[in-house]
C-alpha cells in the first residue's frame, strides 16, 4: 500500500511538478490480478482499484499497515465498475456489476471478492474507502438508479449530469459520499466555477479518455493555483483547502468521492472567477 501524508498549503506553494505529482497524483490504479491501494492521511481515505483477469482478486488488509484483521473491520467502501461486466461477492452474496454500476459495502463485511465475467473485457473496480463508526447495509446502485443533477451550460463548456450514488438522500453511509459526472458532448470543463470545502476532502478519478488525451487538473488555494497533467484512469487527492477543477483535451468522465465532517453535497465555499490566481 502506497502511503501519502497530508501537506500544508504553505508548503505546497514551493512544490515543483515532480513533487506535486508525488504527493497528490495516483498514476497506476489497475494492475492485472492485483489489488492496488493508496492510503492518504487526508481524511484517512483509501483509494484503489482491482483488475481481475482470469482469476478473482480479494479485498485484503495488511495487519501492519491498517491495524485491522480484515479490510472493513473499521471501514466502509464504495465501488464503481469502470470496465466490463463483473461481480463483487460480499460474504457469499454475489452482486452483478455492469459498466458504471456502483456498490456500497458497510462496516463489518469480512470477505469481498472481485471477479470479471469475460477476461477479454475485464471489469475494473475503482474503490474509495473511509473510516466508519456503524454498519449500514450493503447496497448495489445501478447507474440507472443513481440520482441525476443537471448543471452547467454549453456556452460555458461545462454542461454535465452529476449522478449521486452514495449520499445523504440516497444510499446511506457513515461519512463516504460518492458519485460520477458525465459531461455532455462538446463540453470540456468540470466543476467551474470552482470551490473549496473546508470540512471535507475529495478524490477525483478520471477515465473514459482517449489514449492521447489529458486532463489539466487545477488544484491549490484559490490565490495560489497549480495544475497536474492527468491521464486516463488516474486519480488526484484534493485536500479541503484546495480547489478541484479540470479541463480536458477530449471527452472524459470522472468519479468523485468525499469524506470528512459532513455529507452535505451543497456544503462548499464558492470561489469567484475574479479571485482566482
Amino acid at each position: 500500500m502506497d502511503i501519502r501524508y497530508a501537506s500544508h498549503p504553505n508548503e505546497v506553494k514551493s512544490f515543483d511538478t515532480p513533487r506535486l505529482r508525488q504527493e497528490f497524483l495516483m498514476e497506476s490504479l489497475f494492475v492485472p490480478n492485483e489489488l492496488k491501494l493508496t492510503y492518504t492521511h487526508v481524511d484517512r481515505f483509501i483509494v484503489g482499484g482491482a483488475l481481475p483477469i482470469g482469476r478473482p482478486v480479494q479485498l485484503e488488509a495488511d495487519k501492519k499497515e491498517m491495524g485491522a484483521d480484515f479490510f472493513l473491520e473499521r471501514r466502509e467502501i464504495g465501488i464503481i465498475n469502470v470496465g466490463g461486466q463483473g461481480t463483487v461477492t460480499v460474504d457469499g452474496t454475489a452482486y452483478s456489476m455492469g459498466s458504471k454500476d456502483g456498490l456500497y459495502i458497510g462496516l463489518g463485511a469480512r470477505e469481498v471478492i472481485f471477479s470479471s465475467e469475460n477476461a477479454g473485457e475485464p471489469a475494473k473496480f475503482y474503490l474509495n474507502s473511509a473510516p466508519a463508526h456503524r454498519t449500514y447495509p450493503t447496497v448495489k446502485i445501478a447507474i440507472s438508479e443513481a440520482s441525476p443533477n443537471h448543471l452547467g451550460s454549453i456556452s460555458n463548456s461545462n454542461e454535465r449530469t452529476i449522478y449521486r450514488y452514495i449520499h445523504a438522500g440516497g444510499v446511506q453511509s457513515c461519512q463516504l459520499v460518492m458519485g460520477m459526472t458525465l459531461l455532455k458532448p462538446g463540453n470540456m470543463w468540470n466543476t467551474m466555477p470552482c470551490h473549496t470545502h473546508n470540512r471535507r476532502s475529495e478524490i477525483y478519478f478520471y477515465f473514459d479518455m482517449q489514449d492521447d488525451g489529458v486532463i489539466f487538473h487545477y488544484m491549490g488555494e484559490p490565490q495560489e493555483t497549480r495544475h497536474l497533467v492527468v491521464r486516463n484512469e488516474q486519480a488526484v487527492i484534493s485536500p479541503s483547502w484546495s480547489i478541484h477543477s479540470g479541463v480536458g483535451t477530449g471527452s472524459y468522465t470522472f468519479i468523485w468521492g468525499m469524506a470528512g465532517e459532513n455529507q452535505t453535497f451543497e456544503d462548499m465555499d464558492a470561489v469567484s472567477m475574479k479571485d482566482l490566481r
